[in-house]
């Protein structure tokens, strides 16, 4: 299925010399952006699954050109190619950058969480532009290097919390900013939808299952240890479950639940964390879990600090906290409520508008009602054709991530309080949670200043 030239051409032989000093697979800058009268060049690493409406949202911007198609499953790649005829074809992520890194000029990295760092900062050291799908990374240490490099590489880069262009969640940031309900006391997360993609299978048992005809399990497994394939188990879609791949459901939706709150109070990295249920200690996350996280106060809290607390698993918060509309009956399934010193504002995840309670007290004149539609994906080749920028790159969405990643580490010490320091990478009082920031990658997978 790979896409390999017998000889390199001149230009690409130069390509190659060129690369040499580069990193592990390394590559030559290119322009910073494409000519607005030309088309983006793009290749897409994951096009199976979320991956597949990731970078099909992306192709349909009418000035973008999808050149390449990498992904470990042949029928994800023959599925993908009906709509891309054209475009190369790879299984590994390793030969797209080196054989055909002269194709593309932006890439998109949709595969399980623990193999968008490798890719994805290859690629920035390319000089590639670069979106990546939430979180940016399943360990801080890697969330860093990624925010890191795309600031050395000037490229445009973009998280794929897509809600972040929503309407809906344009307008929660503007409400919490013009102190609709005041100063924020107290933010409250609930997320309780039900996990389809925990494991039908955790046992994990020493014989190998047969793996599926198409199907490379060493290069799905990628950065992580060798292990058995098991039916049920890691793939397709159960990855998140399992701490060598995923970060849970914290990991799974917290870059959409926490970002309004981030964006709209100007919070910076959180200064503690707590999860107050059971814990996990084994390979798998915990199903359920309350988190709490403690951030410095800004000019928009109340107070020094402020706390989100974040429940999921189906646990919910005590529904006599949380204000309801007139319109609601009963707590969503899913949903935030910002309590202010003036009221409270109340969003259901699952669709419809911020709305401040109580509702009498607010003008439906002053909700903010000139926030037009905005596609997520397409800002993202819209910044690359004007040298603009969006509104998750990597400076953004590496805080985020991270924030999402100091809450999911206390699932491993549960009951414990972590402090964690942004600057050092570490907790201060857990060097057990410290050496979970940063995983080793194995051997044949290395790559510089990652694992």
């Amino acid at each position: 299925m790979n896409h390999q030239p017998s000889l390199p051409s001149p230009t690409r032989r130069r390509f190659l010399q060129q690369s040499a000093a580069a990193a592990t697979f390394g590559f030559p800058a290119i322009l910073h952006s494409a000519s607005p009268n030309s088309k983006v060049q793009v290749a897409a690493i994951g096009v199976g699954g979320f991956g597949y409406r990731t970078f099909t949202e992306v192709a349909s911007h009418p000035k973008v050109a999808v050149t390449a198609l990498c992904d470990v499953n042949a029928a994800a790649i023959t599925r993908a190619a009906k709509d891309f005829p054209d475009a190369a074809k790879h299984r590994d992520w390793r030969s797209l950058l080196a054989d055909a890194g002269d194709t593309f000029d932006a890439l998109v990295v949709a595969t399980p969480d623990h193999m968008h760092a490798a890719p994805g900062v290859t690629a920035l050291r390319a000089r590639k532009h670069l979106y990546v799908q939430k979180p940016l990374a399943p360990t801080l240490h890697e969330c860093r290097v990624l925010a890191e490099e795309a600031a050395k590489a000037g490229t445009v880069t973009q998280l794929g919390n897509q809600r972040r262009s929503s309407v809906e969640s344009r307008a929660t940031v503007e409400l919490l900013r013009a102190g609709a309900i005041g100063k924020v006391k107290e933010v409250i997360i609930w997320e309780n939808k039900p996990l389809s993609w925990w494991p039908k299978n955790t046992l994990l048992r020493p014989t190998a299952d047969p793996v599926p005809e198409g199907f490379d399990w060493d290069l799905w497994l990628g950065v992580r240890e060798a292990r058995p394939y098991l039916d049920g188990t890691y793939h397709p879609m159960s990855w998140r479950a399992w701490l060598d791949f995923g970060v849970g459901e914290l990991g799974d939706m917290g870059c959409h639940h926490f970002d309004e709150s981030l964006d709209g109070l100007a919070l910076g990295a959180p200064q503690r964390v707590r999860q107050t249920t059971p814990g996990s200690d084994g390979p798998l996350w915990s199903e359920r879990r309350e988190v709490e996280l403690i951030f410095p106060g800004t000019e928009f809290t109340a107070g020094d600090t402020l706390q989100i607390t974040w429940y999921d698993g189906d646990l919910r918060p005590d529904a006599s906290r949380i204000p309801l509309p007139e319109d609601v009956s009963e707590l969503p399934e899913s949903g935030t409520c910002w309590i202010g010193e003036n009221g409270t504002l109340f969003k259901n995840f699952r669709g419809g508008k911020p709305i401040v309670l109580p509702e009498a007290s607010f003008s439906p004149q002053n909700y903010p009602s000139d926030l037009p539609p905005r596609s997520h994906y397409h800002e993202w080749i819209d910044a690359i054709l004007s040298d603009g920028e969006t509104s998750s790159d990597f400076r953004h969405g590496g805080q985020l991530s991270e924030t999402v990643l100091v809450g999911a580490l206390a699932d491993r010490f549960a009951g414990e309080w972590l402090e964690w320091d942004s600057q050092a990478l570490a907790f201060t009082n857990h060097p057990a949670a410290t050496a979970l920031v940063r995983r080793d990658y194995r051997d044949g997978w290395k790559v510089p200043g990652l694992g």
